[in-house]
């Protein structure tokens, strides 16, 4: 009979231990799977090959709760951010920002003359691409140029290359 007990009670440890496990891999509370999740999402382009409409939704939808991610627009997308958008894309881009989303340039389309600052509604980014070979402008081994703020671009690491690739 203590045999007996003994096994019954190891079964209920080993269903207890179970249980405990279980409650963290589903994410009871504030589990390991609640603190896994990405803090941002991901980079998005208008104007490679995706409208700004199609762009910003589907930053939206894959970017629920507030969760921060990035809409870089390229020529003629960036018509969308600019003071005179229409009705349509200004309410869009509204919406956008109001979901945590930070509105991107590339700085070369503005150095080209493709984009002017002034024609952009407040808080649009302009973002550099890599230095030229052999330039001192960003230390080996630094993710941001000396004055960027960091702030307003990706931390993580493929989407910040990404996005400097796209504006080289």
């Amino acid at each position: 009979m203590a045999g007996l007990t003994r096994v019954r009670q190891s079964r209920k440890r080993l269903w207890a231990a179970l249980m405990l496990s279980a409650g963290a891999i589903v994410g009871f509370g504030a589990g390991p799977l609640a603190v896994a999740a990405p803090a941002e999402g991901g980079l998005y382009i208008a104007g490679a090959g995706f409208s700004f409409k199609t762009a910003a939704k589907r930053a939206m939808s894959q970017n629920p709760g507030g969760r921060r991610f990035f809409l870089l627009s390229l020529p003629p997308e960036t018509a969308a951010l600019g003071l005179a958008a229409n009705a349509s894309l200004s309410n869009l881009r509204q919406r956008v920002v109001a979901a945590n989303g930070m509105l991107l340039v590339c700085q070369r389309d503005v150095e080209q003359g493709r984009i002017k600052l002034s024609e952009l509604v407040p808080g649009v980014v302009a973002v550099r691409g890599w230095p030229a070979a052999g330039s001192n402008e960003m230390r080996h081994g630094e993710r941001y140029f000396p004055d960027e703020n960091s702030v307003n671009l990706p931390a993580d690491n493929v989407a910040l290359r990404q996005l400097r690739s796209t504006c080289s």
